[in-house]
């Protein structure tokens, strides 16, 4: 039976529509989106007991989770090995301390940790272990312990797979080729979700699908359409903008992660990448005029490459780390790729600076820990040598990509790109947000604060899609609304999406189709100005563009209606302009109420002051780097962004929820326990 078919098949009724008679699928949990958290959230709810479970994601085999990845790509847990002392409270505190973070969410993801953990292990994601069964780790970014595992650069993939094969076994349905459009909400309930079908032709009885339910689970992923340079996978975009416009509320917004990574393919260059000193270069567009930029600017050898060792596990942009530390690296990839309009390189044929290699020149924690690996011991070694000798897997990827990159004769391009949004939809402790119903987990939830741990990211997807499940299955069994309540609020949600297909369907055949060429657009509008490095006016430019755009939209938009690329792309380019004029209008506010350069992000400051170089080095950094730090005076604040998909974002800043102390004895748990499951 094919997708249609099983539509057809099991909706339990139709919504007619101007002569379209638009299925709909009734389930009491629908989770959208098939990466590691989405899958995760369907396998507890089997497991929990709700198996009434329908999926659907606008194309199965995208998305970041399995797509995405690193030389060695982290999941963070509470330590499982050694003599260290760890616990929970301890792990609650390092998440907490990321600034801007909810409490009750640290110790929860501290708390379910193990849980979410060994449910992967038992799922078959293979972490490695020492013959005692001790889950050994290492240290990752913003960690003070040794919490980081991995399984390789394939991390969050192993993750889907595993758990996928899970969900196929169940037999629950996965609805693939189906595009978000709206959520279906009513008197701040979610009653379900329109999509539109990308796996039927025009002249299909109905391009659209509709969803009841009486619970969504959003796992769509970060808003990754919003930004040009990204490391987002291909087909990873997001759908923040339909929640936004239902009236879920927003939290830290502004939070970004940005980093160093390749173009082509995109990838982290992060970790081994870095720590062998490769050569960085730029170039005219054509590829000529090459220098090694860095030496205007870091003229000393030793601490050149000892900035760039760094870079290898404080991948993220800090800009704590601008003025004296290793993201100065990342300004000056900036400047040559934004403001001198040139390309960079990454070239590991030959060693920076100078011919030769010199580790006694690295700063003492570079050189022990090249010593410790063997690359000091190799004598005068080039990059592409230090990078096969530590971690030959870092090589053969990109050998293995389509089209392939041969580091050893190759150069790779790389530019400063967005990673992670560390903010996004509001969540309680179990990933339920203020619209009764609707629980977005992974990156769509802003469960994060300003910082983060490598790999808590997966830690939290995990956790969240568990706790979710869980409040689900204890609480919310119950069936979604009659079919007239439905179809009711239904109605205004596909009557506005059926005339925007029809009326830029119908300009593009009196035209051209305009949905890539504004998708392009928009996209690097925003890496532009609101970017890794932002100013209040550059912010205030984007802001009123994209206004002016999402205003004009539906009355200028074409699209071909015959082609599936162009449907998605029209349901999709709405939604990436609603998530940028929230997003920009959260930017505004957070640099208009005192908002510093802090976290992934430096806004430009006449006042401030620029990083510092060198004494000896004559050339000048750009007044735009200037900066002021915000030192933690807004940590124990979160902004909260409320719209209600009309006039303009309201925003607060609140206190953010202190860590529970709920240190009562055993039996007072237990008995509570027994009688609610604790989950209130």
């Amino acid at each position: 039976m094919n997708q249609s078919e099983w539509i057809d098949s099991h909706a339990s009724g139709h919504l007619t529509l101007d002569g379209q008679d638009i299925p709909v699928v009734t389930a009491n949990t629908v989770v959208v989106g098939t990466g590691a958290a989405g899958f995760c959230a369907a396998d507890r709810l089997v497991m929990l007991g709700q198996r009434d479970v329908v999926m659907v994601t606008d194309k199965r085999r995208a998305g970041a989770s399995r797509n995405a990845g690193s030389d060695k790509q982290t999941y963070y847990k509470l330590t499982l090995a050694g003599a260290e002392p760890d616990s929970v409270r301890e792990m609650a505190e390092t998440l907490f301390s990321g600034g801007s973070m909810d409490g009750d969410i640290a110790l929860a993801e501290a708390a379910w940790s193990p849980r979410a953990f060994f449910h992967l292990v038992e799922s078959g994601v293979p972490f490695p272990h020492n013959s005692s069964g001790e889950f050994v780790g290492y240290k990752t970014d913003h960690d003070p312990r040794q919490r980081a595992t991995s399984v390789g650069p394939y991390t969050s993939r192993t993750m889907v797979e595993c758990l996928e094969r899970k969900i196929d076994d169940y037999g629950v349905p996965v609805l693939d080729l189906c595009r978000v459009v709206d959520l279906v909400v009513r008197d701040g309930k979610v009653l379900g979700l329109l999509c539109v079908r990308l796996d039927v032709h025009a002249d299909a009885p109905s391009r659209f699908l509709l969803l009841r339910c009486t619970n969504l689970v959003y796992a769509t992923g970060g808003p990754a359409g919003m930004y040009a340079d990204s490391v987002y996978p291909n087909g990873q975009w997001g759908a923040n903008g339909a929640a936004l416009r239902a009236g879920v509320k927003g939290k830290n917004l502004t939070e970004w992660q940005f980093g160093l990574a390749s173009i082509r393919p995109r990838w982290n260059v992060s970790g081994t990448y870095m720590q062998a000193l490769p050569r960085f270069v730029s170039t005219d567009a054509d590829g000529g005029d090459e220098r090694e930029f860095l030496t205007e600017f870091l003229p000393d050898y030793g601490d050149q490459l000892s900035r760039i060792f760094l870079k290898g596990y404080q991948w993220p942009f800090d800009v704590r780390k601008a003025p004296e530390g290793s993201s100065l690296i990342d300004l000056l990839v900036y400047q040559e790729t934004k403001l001198r309009g040139r390309r960079v390189w990454l070239d590991f044929r030959s060693n920076p600076v100078r011919e030769d290699f010199d580790a006694t020149a690295l700063s003492e924690e570079a050189h022990d820990y090249l010593d410790a690996t063997g690359v000091v011991g190799l004598g005068n070694s080039t990059p592409i040598q230090r990078l096969q000798h530590m971690n030959h897997p870092a090589y053969t990827f990109y050998l293995e990509r389509y089209p392939g990159v041969d580091l050893e004769t190759d150069m790779l391009e790389v530019a400063v790109c967005a990673q992670h949004n560390n903010g996004g939809l509001e969540v309680d402790q179990w990933w339920h947000s203020n619209v009764e119903g609707f629980f977005p987990i992974g990156e769509a939830a802003g469960a994060h604060g300003v910082y983060r741990p490598g790999g808590a990211a997966l830690n939290s997807g995990q956790v969240g899609a568990t706790r979710a499940a869980s409040y689900i299955a204890q609480v919310r069994r119950d069936d979604p609304v009659d079919t007239d309540t439905f179809n009711e609020a239904a109605r205004g949600v596909a009557e506005r999406a059926a005339s925007l297909l029809a009326e830029a369907g119908r300009r593009a055949s009196e035209g051209e189709d305009t949905t890539d060429g504004l998708l392009t657009h928009i996209r690097r509008l925003m890496s532009d100005k609101a970017g890794v490095v932002r100013s209040r006016t550059s912010v205030a430019e984007a802001r009123r563009e994209v206004t002016d755009l999402l205003a004009q939209y539906e009355t200028t938009v074409a699209a071909d209606a015959e082609s599936r690329r162009s449907v998605s792309r029209l349901f999709l380019i709405r939604d990436i302009l609603t998530s940028q004029y929230v997003y920009l209008h959260a930017m505004e506010h957070y640099v208009g109420t005192g908002g510093l350069s802090r976290g992934s992000v430096l806004y430009s400051d006449a006042e401030g002051s620029l990083p510092v170089l060198d004494a000896s080095v004559g050339a000048e950094l750009p007044d735009l780097f200037r900066l002021r730090l915000d030192g933690g005076t807004l940590d124990e604040v979160i902004q909260v962004t409320t719209w209600d998909g009309e006039a303009e974002p309201t925003f607060e800043w609140r206190e953010r929820r202190a860590i529970p102390e709920d240190l009562v004895p055993f039996e007072t748990t237990w008995r509570t326990y027994r009688e609610t499951k604790n989950i209130a």
